[in-house]
C-alpha cells in the first residue's frame, strides 16, 4: 500500500549526506522505519554528478541508453528529466527528492513538481528541502530536522522571524578597491556563439556604479555566458564590442586585472577548493583572488574574517576543513569571500541556492545592507521571485533560433 508523500526541512547545519544514507542503507529512525524494509533510490543534483562522473570515468552511456547520450550531454532540465526516468526505470518503492528546485526555472519547476505529484500515486516520495517555500504544496505531512541526531519533528506552520545580524553595520574593508568611472560593464551589440549555434544576439546592455541588477532567463538562455564574459573566463570577448571597468576586452587588460575589482560567487566554486583548505583560509584567500592561500595575509585581514564569521554563526568551525562543512555553510562561506574585499561589482549567481530560511533571511539582509551602504555594483543571478530582494533593474535573456536576445525592465520605486 502506498502511503502518504512526506516532506522534511533540514537546516543548514544537518549533515544531509548522511541523514540520507541512513535511510537508503536501512537504518532510518523514528517514523521512517518503514522505509528500511523498502527499496529506495535518491534523485539529487549530487546523485546526477556521480552518474556523470561514472560515465566520464569508464566512458560508457549507463543513464540515457535509449538516446546513447551522456548525461553530461544534457541541459539541467533536460538532464533531470532523463534521470528521473532512469530513477523509475529501477522500480523502487520510494524515491529520496532533494532539493529539486536548484538550477530550475519557473516552467521546469512547474514540469518537475506536477511529475513527483504524478509519481507520488504509485511510489511513496520523500521531498528534501533547506526552505519552507519549496515543499510541495500537494505534501500534507511535513517535518522538520534541526540537528544532526537527526531526531524528526512536526513541522510548525508558523513563520520564525528572524531578527537583522548586522545591526545596520558591516566590518570594514581595510583597504577600499575604487573605480573613479561611472560605468563598469558596457555591451554593444554582442553576438556569441558556440559550434555554429547562436547563445546570444546583438546584446546592449550598460551597468553602471551602484546599480543592483537581476539577470534572468530560462536554462539555456545565455546567463552563464554573459558572466564569463564579464568576469574575462570567457575567449569570446575577443573581437567583441565589451568594455569592462572603462577597457575594451583585448586592449592590454589580464585576468587578473578584472578579478581584482570583481567578487564573484558561484555554487560551482565549491568544487574548486581542496580538502585540506579551512573555513577561514578559504574565506581569506578573496582578499588575493585565488583558488587556495598562497600569500601570507595581514594580521587585520585576519581579524576581518574572524568578524565575518562571528555574524555568520560559524566562528566555532575557523579551522575546520571547507569540504567538511554543510553544503549551506559552504554556500555561505564562499558568498562571504566574494565580498570580503568589498569590490566595485559583486556577482552573485544563485547565491541563495542551498540555504535554509535562517540563512537565506541573513543573505537577503546583507544585500539589502550592501546596497544602502556601499557603492557596490551588484550583479544577481537567480530563477527565484525573492520578496525581501528587489532589484532596481532587470536584464531578461528570451530565446530564439538566432540566439537568445536581451531587454531591460526597470523597476518603478
Amino acid at each position: 500500500m502506498i502511503k502518504k508523500p512526506i516532506a522534511i526541512l533540514l537546516k543548514n547545519n544537518v549533515d544531509k549526506t548522511g541523514f540520507v544514507s541512513t535511510i537508503l542503507s536501512k537504518k532510518a529512525p523514528d517514523i521512517l522505519k518503514h522505509f528500511n524494509n523498502l527499496k529506495g533510490f535518491l534523485f539529487s543534483d549530487i546523485a546526477i554528478e556521480k552518474f556523470i562522473e561514472e560515465e566520464y570515468r569508464y566512458d560508457i552511456v549507463k543513464v540515457a541508453s535509449t538516446s546513447n547520450k551522456k548525461l553530461s550531454d544534457f541541459s539541467t532540465g533536460e538532464r533531470r528529466k532523463v534521470f528521473l526516468k532512469y530513477c523509475l526505470n529501477q522500480q523502487p518503492d520510494f524515491i529520496i527528492f532533494d532539493s529539486i528546485f536548484d538550477h530550475l526555472d519557473t516552467d521546469s519547476q512547474s514540469e518537475l513538481s506536477q511529475n513527483i505529484k504524478n509519481i507520488s500515486n504509485t511510489i511513496q516520495i520523500i521531498q528534501l528541502a533547506n526552505r519552507t517555500t519549496d515543499i510541495l504544496n500537494f505534501i500534507e505531512h511535513k517535518y522538520e530536522i534541526k540537528d544532526n541526531t537527526f531526531q524528526i519533528q512536526k513541522l510548525q506552520n508558523k513563520q520564525k522571524s528572524y531578527s537583522s545580524h548586522f545591526k545596520n553595520k558591516i566590518p570594514d574593508t581595510l583597504k577600499k578597491i575604487d573605480y573613479e568611472g561611472n560605468t563598469l560593464v558596457k555591451f554593444s551589440n554582442v553576438c556569441v556563439n558556440y559550434n555554429s549555434k547562436p547563445i546570444v544576439k546583438n546584446i546592449n546592455w550598460t551597468v553602471k556604479k551602484g546599480e543592483f541588477w537581476q539577470l534572468i532567463g530560462p536554462n539555456g538562455s545565455g546567463k552563464s555566458t554573459l558572466l564569463s564574459l564579464i568576469t574575462g573566463e570567457n575567449p569570446k570577448a575577443y573581437g567583441q564590442d565589451i568594455r569592462i571597468f572603462g577597457h575594451k576586452k583585448g586592449s592590454g587588460e589580464s585576468i587578473w586585472d578584472l578579478k581584482k575589482r570583481i567578487g564573484f560567487f558561484s555554487t560551482t566554486l565549491t568544487e574548486l577548493f581542496s580538502r585540506s583548505q579551512t573555513l577561514e583560509h578559504l574565506i581569506l584567500s578573496g582578499y588575493f583572488d585565488s583558488i587556495g592561500l598562497y600569500k601570507k595575509p595581514q594580521k587585520m585581514q585576519f581579524y576581518v574574517v574572524e568578524q565575518w564569521l562571528k555574524i555568520i554563526h560559524m566562528a566555532a568551525y575557523k579551522n575546520t576543513p571547507f569540504l567538511k562543512l554543510s553544503l549551506g555553510q559552504q554556500r555561505l562561506a564562499l558568498i562571504i569571500r566574494a565580498i570580503i574585499k568589498q569590490p566595485p561589482l559583486l556577482i552573485l549567481d544563485e547565491p541563495l541556492e542551498g540555504l535554509d530560511d535562517e540563512n537565506t533571511t541573513l543573505v537577503t539582509q546583507l544585500i539589502n545592507l550592501l546596497i544602502l551602504k556601499t557603492e557596490i555594483t551588484i550583479l544577481y543571478v537567480s530563477h527565484r521571485v525573492e520578496p525581501r530582494l528587489v532589484p532596481t533593474t532587470i536584464f531578461e535573456l528570451t530565446p530564439s533560433i538566432n540566439g537568445s536576445l536581451g531587454r531591460i525592465i526597470r523597476i518603478k520605486d
